[in-house]
């Protein structure tokens, strides 16, 4: 008579948004997240300083992706997700701002429920808002926006794989705010003008948001790709276009 050994317990993959950089606005269920873990999947730009400080325990991998340069093909972090995840682990997928924000996060759930993996989200802080609060700027403000749209730049506008409608958001009356698109700003803001929208419109662009290194500049939009390019605004950065940028801190704070 055969036996078999017991088959190994499955483990969970916790897809966790570990904010903006800070590692103080790490929310409280990341934090405990982070406790239970065994591996830490982590990109580049989430708070690394709390993976020592709340899971010390763990076996972190780095997957990080920088921009035009070393990344992680995402079938690869897959992969990592799902061995580890296979052999009994509580996987933690770090991120920085939220996940379901141009993270991938819905792709990464997607590949561990078909694979029978269990799977929790713990949603974090968006660096698409709280950067521009840190810099002063509430994308929406009664009187000047009454809504906001959030964007990938990561392709210009002429470019075939772009998806964004440019043309309807500059006549939208929203705040726009535009993550990965420093190398792209210039085409986007000549669409926009394009477009319709006012060139005197106010923008600003943060790089390095909710860190020590933050820094700022605004310009009128037809001139903030040159002023952010003098400015050695660099990824990661976030861009703000619309009247909000000038709500807290006045026209005169403009290039």
């Amino acid at each position: 008579m055969s036996t078999s050994s017991p088959p190994t317990p499955t483990g969970r993959v916790l897809l966790v948004g570990g904010g903006p950089g800070d590692p103080g606005l790490l929310t409280l269920a990341g934090r405990d997240a982070l406790a239970v873990a065994d591996v830490v999947v982590t990109d580049r730009l989430a708070p690394l300083a709390a993976i020592a400080q709340h899971a010390p325990q763990a076996e972190v991998v780095h997957v990080g992706k920088i921009p035009r340069g070393e990344f992680t093909p995402q079938e690869r972090i897959n992969e990592i997700l799902l061995t580890h995840a296979r052999a009994g682990r509580t996987v933690v997928r770090l991120k920085g701002g939220d996940g379901y924000l141009f993270g991938r996060g819905g792709e990464e759930w997607q590949v561990c429920t078909e694979a029978g993996i269990a799977v929790e989200v713990v949603p974090g802080v968006s660096s698409a808002f709280a950067v521009p609060a840190l810099a002063g700027i509430p994308v929406t403000h009664r009187g000047l926006s009454q809504g906001v749209a959030v964007v990938s730049g990561h392709v210009a506008p002429e470019d075939p794989r772009s998806e964004v409608n440019w043309a309807a958001l500059a006549t939208s009356g929203l705040t726009i705010v535009v993550l990965m698109g420093v190398a792209t700003l210039g085409p986007i803001a000549q669409a926009l003008v394009d477009a319709g929208l006012d060139p005197a419109t106010p923008a600003a662009s943060i790089a390095d948001g909710a860190s020590p290194d933050q820094r700022v500049v605004r310009a009128p939009l037809s001139r903030i790709a040159t002023v952010a390019d003098e400015g050695r605004i660099a990824p990661p950065a976030i861009t703000v276009i619309g009247d909000v940028v000038a709500a807290l801190a006045g026209m005169e704070d403009l290039g």
